[in-house]
């Protein structure tokens, strides 16, 4: 009979992983009652997770103080979703469904985005698990909840601010250049008020708003403790506000009904409030009067040119980094450096026609149309190489690719058989359906380990490029803004005859003007 030997494991069984958890919590304002809750919520949190076996902590994202309606004011909501797409997090806990979110639609997304990523989160209070699918339903209906206290909310603040305008008990809340704040009121600044003054006298004496400007910044004149920067803008402001004359209008400006809240410019779609003689003046009505006379005037001068605005936010200085703002004169468009026109001495950068930096679109695009398959397409190819090559030698990601080719394989084989009629519909079906949840999650798994959202991004740009000229049928003869919007993101003047078009994806290119 043959001997036995017994030979004694030598690796231990790897521990079960611990659930990877991350709390989020919020509060809505920076009281100290509010504040109490927010350090509240951030103990509560940190002592959860103590002493689990299965879950632990990984990090505590928290906005203090800040909105809840719009969600591209939560850097710390925002950090914590990039984590969740490089795969660093497996489950979020958060007090409620209005901590996490007070807009039904951005919650939906969210949670959805979060689910696809095999994200679970858990809202306490109202013991609702995204793990449940059928637990979908109860988020709408209670996120809609949380966006109508929301609404709700703002409505009774704005409603109280309304019946105080109605009746004039409204008070300012921040005062203007010439006048400080004394209980809610203006009273005069005498040093400021005597500036005032004189940008009203250079104003009747011929001097236009940019040499203004100009004076003050060379003068040093502080705007309320702010940096000094006075331009043609700020100045042509002053000229137009009431309440230098001793009157106030309010509700030059509204906030939406609806959410995310927005501020709009009152065109006449809410009430206005006028206060005839509410505090001291510092300019006669007579003076005041002359100057909107002035101001209606170079108005109508105007009137007639084409007031463009297709390269608003576009166009950047390549010496300042400043943006560069629209000008027309002699019934021509041009574009000039917003440091360059205040203080010349600063930046030397000097304006652009606007049928320049249009010219040099079109001869970039005919460029692209011509030679897309010969610039992008070579480039496409080489970033995927690169991403596979960065990731192929990792062991964790080659042994998920081989699970999904064995999964893959199995579904074949299954449809092979049903189609000889070894296998009946119903046994075939159920069978891919477990296949294919199978491949589903293991796909997740491997979209968070090859992740980079910064190259993910550039590829997909790249893409977007690369169809676009496939889709175009002709190059351009005239400027279409569509096509200019598709595919630059902006455009670097680096001097009066050369821009820098940079592309989505990345990419660069210059152009003589």
């Amino acid at each position: 009979m043959p001997t036995v030997t017994v030979i004694q494991p030598t690796l231990t069984e790897e521990k079960t992983a611990k659930i990877r958890c991350a709390a989020y919590c919020r509060v809505s304002s920076d009281s100290e009652d509010q504040l109490n809750s927010f350090m509240a919520q951030t103990r509560y949190y940190s002592q959860l997770f103590e002493d689990s076996k299965a879950e632990e902590l990984i990090d505590i994202y928290a906005d203090e103080g800040i909105t809840g309606t719009r969600e591209d004011k939560r850097g710390e909501f925002q950090r914590m979703m990039k984590d969740c797409r490089r795969g660093k997090i497996d489950r979020i806990y958060t007090k409620s469904i209005s901590r996490f979110a007070r807009n039904t639609k951005d919650c939906l997304k969210n949670v959805r985005e979060l689910k696809s990523l095999g994200i679970t989160i858990f809202f306490e209070k109202e013991n609702i698990d995204t793990a449940k699918m059928t637990d979908e339903m109860m988020i709408t209906i209670m996120g809609g909840l949380a966006q109508e206290e929301s609404t709700s909310i703002s409505q009774n603040l704005r409603w109280g601010i309304k019946k105080r305008m109605e009746n004039g008990t409204i008070k300012m809340c921040t005062p203007l250049f010439g006048y400080d704040l004394v209980n809610g009121e203006l009273a005069l600044n005498s040093q400021e008020a005597e500036i005032v003054r004189q940008v009203f006298d250079c104003y009747l004496n011929g001097s236009g708003t940019a040499k203004i400007a100009k004076t003050l910044n060379s003068l040093n004149v502080q705007r309320k403790g702010k940096p000094c920067h006075w331009t043609a803008g700020t100045v042509k402001l002053m000229l137009t506000n009431e309440k230098y004359i001793g009157d106030q209008l309010f509700q030059k400006k509204y906030t939406t009904d609806t959410l995310p809240f927005r501020q709009m410019l009152n065109k006449g779609e809410r009430e206005q409030y006028y206060y005839s003689q509410r505090h001291e003046p510092i300019i006669s009505r007579e003076d005041f009067d002359k100057v909107q006379k002035i101001l209606n005037e170079h108005k109508k001068s105007f009137k007639g040119i084409k007031d463009s605005r297709i390269f608003s936010k576009k166009l950047y200085c390549g010496e300042c980094g400043s943006t560069f703002k629209f000008k027309c004169g002699n019934n021509k468009n041009y574009w000039v450096c917003r440091l360059h026109d205040t203080e010349s001495d600063r930046c030397s950068n000097k304006q652009i026609s606007e049928v320049n930096v249009i010219s040099a679109f079109i001869r970039l695009y005919n460029k692209l149309y011509f030679n897309y398959k010969e610039i992008l397409l070579p480039l496409h190819t080489a970033l995927q190489n690169l991403k596979l090559r960065k990731f192929s030698g990792q062991a964790q990601v080659m042994e998920v690719r081989k699970e999904i080719a064995k999964l893959r394989e199995q579904s074949h084989v299954l449809a092979r058989l049903k189609t000889k009629g070894f296998l009946d519909e119903a046994k075939y079906i159920e069978q891919i359906a477990g296949l294919t949840v199978k491949i589903n999650k293991l796909q997740t798994e491997l979209k968070k380990l090859t992740r980079s959202d910064d190259e993910d991004e550039t590829l997909d740009q790249i893409e977007m490029l690369i169809d676009f000229f496939e889709k175009q049928d002709d190059p351009i003869t005239k400027f279409e803004e569509s096509e200019f919007e598709s595919i630059v993101d902006k455009i670097v003047v680096i001097n009066q005859h050369e821009l820098e078009f940079h592309l989505i994806g990345g990419l660069k290119f210059k152009e003589k003007i």
